[in-house]
């Protein structure tokens, strides 16, 4: 007998239960809400985030570094300009660092590209530039002769190869999935914005109460 009243007891809780989303979007602040809008809706404007910026300046400290290391071999070989005629004009891929310094120049052109001039959203971009540069580093080191030439011999190849993958976890573990999570949190507060303004209609003014004029007595 006391079946149907317990079991009507329990859909009234369960469709309580079900409703918390409804209480959750009566509790948003609409302004709140806005401010966070506006704020991604800024964010986009720039055209940029902060991670992908800091991405941007770790591609070109790559690039400025090896470019650094690569003049003071130079320099260290007997001077800059009879060193780079050597390694540029007389190119030899057994004994020269210029083409490190060229795989350098490849990735900050591919990534600054991508990432942001185009404002690429996936991995592939670095994943080929990585790809390029592990093979080609693994190649020079097993075929040619640097590790005869001194400490430059080992610090190009390995800084290098380390920088390429430095950038590739950077880009995969902080720059995509930071910016996924803020394009999600932005789409869930428009959601809610929409609902609380349909829950939460403008407040009616002054003039839209009146009252009827009073009828004349005896009519």
């Amino acid at each position: 007998m006391n079946r149907v009243p317990a079991d009507a007891e329990n859909a009234h809780s369960s469709s309580v239960e079900s409703c918390p989303s409804l209480r959750d979007v009566h509790s948003i602040n609409p302004t709140e809400l806005m401010a966070r809008i506006e704020s991604y809706e800024g964010r986009e404007k720039k055209g940029i985030s902060d991670v992908r910026r800091t991405f941007c300046l770790f591609v070109t400290f790559d690039l400025l570094f090896i470019t650094l290391l690569w003049i003071i071999e130079l320099n260290v070989k007997g001077g800059i300009e009879t060193t780079l005629e050597k390694e540029v004009l007389h190119y030899d891929y057994s004994s020269s660092y210029f083409d490190i310094f060229l795989l350098a120049v490849f990735r900050f052109k591919v990534l600054i590209l991508a990432y942001a001039m185009c404002r690429l959203r996936h991995w592939w971009a670095i994943a080929f530039t990585t790809a390029v540069t592990s093979a080609f580093l693994l190649a020079k080191v097993i075929i040619s002769q640097l590790f005869s030439q001194g400490a430059f011999g080992y610090v190009l190849p390995i800084i290098s190869f380390i920088l390429a993958w430095i950038e590739t976890w950077f880009l995969d573990f902080k720059v995509l999935p930071q910016e996924a999570e803020e394009e999600n949190r932005f789409l869930i507060a428009q959601d809610a914005s929409e609902r609380a303004a349909l829950l939460h209609p403008g407040v009616l003014s002054d003039g839209q109460f009146y009252s009827p004029p009073e009828s004349v007595a005896g009519s």
